[in-house]
């Protein structure tokens, strides 16, 4: 029954936005509170608080890919989702690239290539959980390959419903809303019933938890941009929500990269 539960979370949510009709990105995303310059450099602290997105991501791929070459010959067996992480720490750093790469000049354009490495991100994520919790056959090559593609078809998707309305609001977010906010309710989910672990290596709940807290904070602080610049005088909100954003990606790698319980 409780595995029932989580097959059914990804169908209810996608009904529940398929009822609630298109959601439209509004007209003043790109206006962001924080646009100081640093020499040749527009919108410098929100372009350089991505750092930390390559560096974690770069940083647990190393990481992941040592593990595996020192355990070559178990780690097929033992970890199913192997893969899956090593696909979110990727996708972490090129998070990192795209969204630097947006905040440049911000435009739907370049925003596309911001959220398609989110996206990835956050389908790796989710079928690293699932690998872990419901079934190995999640970090398969199959279910990865479809997951990853239906993240891509996610943003293009945005891109495309939103060609025909110009380039300040609209497009379809359902698919990429989809996709994003999964794993976020997939972590409570999933913990809360506190389904076994299906391998020595599963990241622990105290990391999952952790890592949902700093993104929920991430999100706040995207949402309070202008006020967190108002009141700080030194940084908007969000540059601070690429850092806290950063740091639970580092809490996940960390703990998937761990020393697997004896």
């Amino acid at each position: 029954m409780p595995r029932t539960l989580v097959y059914l979370l990804p169908l209810l949510m996608g009904l529940a936005l398929w009822q609630h009709g298109p959601i439209e990105q509004w007209a003043s995303y790109h206006h962001f509170a924080d646009v100081h310059a640093l020499g040749d450099m527009p919108n410098a602290a929100n372009v350089l608080s991505n750092l930390p997105f390559m560096g974690i991501g770069l940083w647990g791929l190393h990481r992941l890919w040592q593990r595996h070459t020192r355990h070559a010959g178990n780690l097929g067996q033992n970890s199913p989702s192997f893969h899956a992480w090593c696909l979110f720490a990727l996708a972490i750093a090129c998070t990192g690239i795209g969204s630097a790469y947006y905040h440049w000049a911000p435009t739907n354009a370049t925003l596309l290539w911001d959220r398609l490495p989110i996206a990835w991100a956050c389908a790796s994520l989710s079928m690293a959980l699932l690998a872990e919790r419901v079934h190995p056959r999640f970090g398969g090559a199959v279910f990865l390959i479809g997951a990853m593609g239906v993240a891509t078809l996610s943003v293009f998707w945005w891109g495309w419903t939103l060609a025909p309305q110009g380039h300040l609001a609209g497009g379809d977010l359902r698919p990429y809303l989809f996709v994003q906010f999964l794993p976020m309710l997939l972590i409570p989910l999933l913990f809360w019933m506190k389904l076994p672990a299906q391998q020595p290596r599963a990241i622990p709940a105290s990391a999952a938890w952790w890592a949902l807290g700093l993104y929920a904070i991430a999100k706040l602080l995207e949402i309070g941009d202008h006020a967190v610049l108002e009141t700080l005088h030194l940084l908007g909100g969000h540059p601070l929500k690429h850092l806290f954003a950063a740091a639970g990606a580092a809490v996940l790698i960390r703990a998937a990269i761990r020393p697997a319980r004896p």
